[in-house]
């Protein structure tokens, strides 16, 4: 059986919370010998800020790189709201998706049955509710260039951000987006804003294009992503595969986030190319929800995001697609017996911590090979 490098960084907040939760998955994993996991760990974020002065050190880079899948946690919180820019929690992220090209970002958004009244939209609205966003994520106005604030004089300051996409970094996204589809219920979105956008209009453009060339099997339609967010709200049930930019993933993402009752429900993945020889992808996966400073070291957080998110490695890393059914069922088996973390409680279900709803998933799952 091949052996799995993971580096896990669990990050500040709540994250060291829920990647114990990850953590006792793999020791089971491991033990059972239904797979082989070789782990180390890292510093990102607000808590490498602290010990080193930077976001992330070279050292963990360095292992990043030579890692077959990133397990990462969250970072930031307003204990760092005024280090130097540069080194600022999310900038350890960002480097991480720049260098080791983590291009595409997949975000799920999946309604558990048993959570379809979590949502704030109605039941029928959301139940069954299974949509993929994939978000361009190297690209785009969060690393385009110039990026710079300048002093105007007279109390004048002028902000500047870049949108750059070329035709490459397009067609690569939309072929994510048409290979999901196909595997799914065949329908590809994309989104941008042709209307006063030029990068939405070459965004457009190349998708259809790419779309002609390759994947005439699979139904496109284009939405501008600021209806196409209204209709995430009104009819999310109309969508199968969203494909979209960096910007308006970030926001159409947590949008579709929301209708599922929780972001503490929701799992990506950021890929990057397939190496050519060894057939393998840099990948990072993270919980969509952020590091929660006001309720981290409660036991209060909910780490199925988590746990879905190395699920997703499993499927996506290590083609253990099997195994990954199997976590997914027994997250929904969970749900269903009426187990609930804070952030999902409702009348009538009971309320556990993080390392008790970590248990019986794991319990659900030991079941389920018994």
């Amino acid at each position: 059986m091949a052996t799995h490098k993971l580096l896990l960084l669990p990050g500040d907040g709540i994250g060291p919370e829920v990647m114990a939760e990850v953590k006792r998955l793999i020791d089971w994993l491991n033990a059972k010998g239904l797979a082989q996991f070789e782990t180390e760990q890292g510093l990102v974020g607000g808590s490498a800020y602290d010990a080193d002065k930077v976001s992330i050190t070279e050292e963990t880079m360095a292992k990043a790189k030579a890692a077959d899948a990133i397990i990462f946690g969250a970072v930031g919180g307003p204990k760092w709201d005024h280090v130097p820019y540069e080194a600022r929690p999310e900038a350890g992220l960002l480097r991480l998706r720049k260098e080791l090209g983590l291009f595409g970002n997949l975000r799920p958004a999946v309604c558990y049955p048993a959570l379809a009244d979590a949502s704030s939209l109605k039941r029928e609205a959301v139940e069954g509710l299974d949509i993929m966003i994939v978000r361009e994520l190297t690209g785009g106005v969060y690393f385009g260039e110039p990026k710079t604030i300048t002093d105007l004089g007279n109390g004048q300051k002028r902000a500047i951000d870049t949108q750059v996409y070329d035709t490459y970094e397009i067609e690569r996204i939309a072929r994510v987006a048409f290979d999901l589809a196909r595997k799914r219920r065949n329908k590809v979105t994309s989104m941008e804003k042709r209307n006063v956008m030029k990068s939405g209009v070459l965004w457009n453009e190349v998708v259809t294009q790419v779309h002609a060339r390759e994947y005439k099997d699979v139904a496109l339609e284009h939405q501008l992503a600021d209806s196409g967010g209204m209709n995430l709200v009104k009819a999310p049930k109309q969508f199968d595969v969203i494909v979209t930019d960096n910007l308006f993933g970030d926001m159409l993402s947590d949008i579709a986030a929301m209708l599922t009752g929780s972001l503490g429900m929701l799992p990506s993945a950021s890929l990057g190319e397939v190496d050519v020889k060894s057939k393998k992808r840099k990948a990072l996966y993270e919980p969509v929800h952020g590091s929660a400073p006001d309720i981290a070291g409660k036991g209060l957080a909910n780490p199925i995001a988590m746990i879905a998110s190395f699920g997703m490695a499993l499927r996506y890393s290590f083609d253990m697609g099997a195994l990954a059914d199997r976590l997914d069922a027994a997250i929904a088996a969970v749900l269903a017996s009426g187990l609930r973390t804070a952030d999902i409680k409702s009348e009538g279900t009971t309320a556990v911590s993080t390392t008790q709803m970590g248990e019986a998933i794991l319990k659900e799952l030991q079941a389920l090979h018994a």
